[in-house]
């Protein structure tokens, strides 16, 4: 969990980095707090066995509001959660995922993969509402072929 938590705040940071508006000390406070509230925050929601399971609760959003992690993390630089959602994209959603991290900017923007790794061969490989988004996407930006079955 570690890897992906600490992949999912430096994505946040490095958005934060991007606007010049914060310091280094500020950015990295931010980043410690943030990767310390979602620790705590999936702690009991993060199960290697079943990548998946839990997976809309480890869900990180902001969607004209800002997610309570991120704004929790804010807090603690003197930031209130409008100033620092006035600095993040307004429609901003983020899976952190056993053996991945993932983000969309934009409510029909491309899903990128910001971390991956091999589950062991003994993981459930059931669908996440991830790979729903991706294949019930309109947007020409990725391509997937649909295999039906009739009986």
């Amino acid at each position: 969990m570690k890897t992906e938590v600490s992949t999912a705040a430096n994505f946040v940071t490095r958005l934060l980095r991007g606007t010049g508006l914060l310091s280094d000390e500020q950015l990295q406070q931010f980043r410690f707090s943030l990767e310390e509230a979602l620790g705590d925050h999936y702690q009991h929601h993060w199960f290697p066995n079943a990548p998946y399971r839990g997976s809309g609760y480890r869900c990180i959003r902001i969607n004209h509001k800002m997610d309570p992690l991120i704004g929790k993390a804010a807090c603690t630089i003197g930031f209130t959660k409008e100033q620092l959602f006035s600095l993040l994209p307004s429609e901003l959603t983020m899976w952190v995922d056993p053996y991945e991290v993932s983000y969309r900017i934009g409510e029909d923007g491309s899903i990128c993969v910001l971390y991956e790794s091999a589950p062991p061969s003994d993981t459930n490989q059931a669908d996440s509402c991830k790979d729903e988004l991706r294949i019930g996407r309109s947007s020409p930006s990725k391509s997937f072929s649909m295999m039906t079955c009739s009986s």
